[in-house]
């Protein structure tokens, strides 16, 4: 919520079609550039997530840009949207090439680069641009399914197969899972893939999880990792999903001990649940903001 101590709108009348509702020319120097990603062209059950970016950067500007859990005004890092990367209907292959240019690109300041998609393949694009720039690289991917399918309905660049064609670019962690395929489950116990199914108990997997994590992480979130009862607005919602205060702990914790680069929020399919679901997306996407900028301690 762009104001000043007045509670008026800061710049006039104008609200922008942006993050919070900033000036789109601002800052010179991000702390944080957002990428707009809104594509959904292999998605198999509810579609929509090509409206995901819209609704969360709409409600965003209802948010208010002072974080109490953290206790300073987020958006003082600088928070910069790019403009929308155009979906290639040629195919995913041509769109995770969009969304890798689009991504190298904002990372040229050293700004951490967020991508709001959309649907999930559009992470494959971030890693490999990510990859490129910081050779210990891990991902820690957060969501109801494994997405570790060689291919699914014909094509391994499908929304199912995001966490196995991240896996062969660099070290992958996976938290939240509660839904898979049988030979899924076997490719994990076979190649060691470090999956904390869901439910679990947090004080268990707090420690291996970093343990698990290189010292550079991207941080990719499908929506339906969070319980439909707070989030039903996915493409596939599961039931028995991780809670909010599960979810921002996590992140934190990560964020505390480890260097996020990056990060995408993805899956948000605005018209499949009440608008409550897009300020949470919001709201989750600004406090990964807050958690990736925040000072870390000094050793």
């Amino acid at each position: 919520m762009r104001s000043d101590e007045t509670g008026e709108p800061q710049g006039g009348a104008r609200l922008w079609d942006t993050f919070l509702g900033a000036a789109p020319d601002e800052p010179a120097q991000p702390g944080v550039t957002l990428i707009p990603v809104p594509y959904d062209a292999t998605t198999s059950y509810r579609t929509g997530s090509r409206y995901g970016p819209k609704a969360i950067i709409a409600a965003s500007q209802q948010l208010e840009d002072y974080d109490l859990e953290l206790d300073r005004d987020i958006s003082e890092v600088g928070i910069h949207t790019a403009p929308a990367v155009e979906p290639d209907v040629s195919g995913p292959v041509g769109m995770i090439s969009r969304v890798e240019r689009a991504v190298s690109d904002a990372m040229s300041g050293g700004a951490v680069v967020g991508t709001l998609g959309g649907e999930h393949t559009i992470t494959i694009g971030a890693v490999r641009a990510f990859r490129k720039r910081c050779p210990d690289l891990s991902v820690l991917y957060l969501d109801a399914h494994a997405d570790l399918r060689d291919e699914y309905q014909g094509s391994p660049w499908s929304h199912a197969c995001v966490a196995r064609r991240a896996l062969e670019i660099c070290p992958l962690v996976e938290v939240g899972v509660r839904s898979l395929s049988a030979p899924e489950r076997r490719f994990i116990a076979d190649r060691g893939v470090p999956v904390f199914f869901w439910p679990a108990y947090e004080d268990d997997i707090a420690s291996a999880l970093l343990e698990k994590l290189t010292d550079t992480v991207y941080i990719s979130i499908d929506l339906d990792v969070l319980d439909p009862s707070i989030m039903a607005a996915v493409g596939t919602p599961e039931p028995g999903g991780m809670s909010w205060d599960s979810v921002t702990r996590l992140l934190r914790n990560v964020a505390e001990s480890k260097r996020v680069v990056g990060f995408d929020l993805v899956e948000l399919s605005p018209g499949e649940g009440p608008e409550a679901c897009a300020f949470t997306a919001a709201k989750l996407a600004y406090k990964l903001i807050g958690y990736a900028t925040q000072p870390r301690p000094a050793a």
